[in-house]
């Protein structure tokens, strides 16, 4: 029963996390004007503190860099679908644990979420970003929040199962 409801829980976050992270795909990726005045802000604070090259580079790649990571965590989050019809079609014959790719998952999303509530915190971004008179009234800093929390959720409830299995079997 329990590792039914750890499944449970695993996978609403996953669903989640992967539903946040693929639905901005399309704004990172194709520099939607919301998505320059974030990444653009974020790159002029950082001119102050790291210098103008550093910020130039974050106000014109960051949003590929952090698009591209959370493809992948999303990737890695819902890897266990696949790896269980490929198992069950007999294209490979094991595969890692849904607790694995879920606990690598949840540590990727938990960090990069990270520096995006560090972003939202401690620099002119602030927790309710405004473009063009529009406020997002904090959406993207809570789902952030939520996925920080919810990602290391995901690491610590995984990552004890990991244990609790690798003990059965010693």
């Amino acid at each position: 029963m329990k590792e039914k409801m750890i499944s449970t829980i695993s996978w609403l976050i996953v669903l989640w996390t992967s539903k946040v992270f693929l639905l901005s795909l399309p704004y990172k990726f194709t520099l939607h004007p919301d998505t320059q005045h974030i990444f653009g802000t974020i790159g002029q604070w950082m001119n102050g503190i790291l210098g103008d090259a550093a910020g130039t580079w974050f106000s014109s790649y960051g949003s590929y860099v952090v698009g591209a990571f959370e493809l992948i965590t999303a990737l890695i989050l819902l890897s266990p679908v696949l790896f269980w019809m490929l198992t069950k079609i007999r294209i490979i014959a094991g595969a890692p644990s849904q607790s694995m790719m879920h606990a690598v998952g949840g540590l990727m999303a938990s960090g990069v979420m990270a520096g995006a509530v560090f972003f939202h915190l401690f620099t002119p971004l602030g927790i309710e970003v405004i473009h063009e008179g529009q406020s997002d009234h904090g959406s993207l800093f809570y789902a952030a929040v939520s996925i920080l929390i919810f990602g290391f959720l995901l690491f610590v409830i995984n990552y004890m199962q990991l244990q609790s299995v690798k003990l059965k079997e010693e």
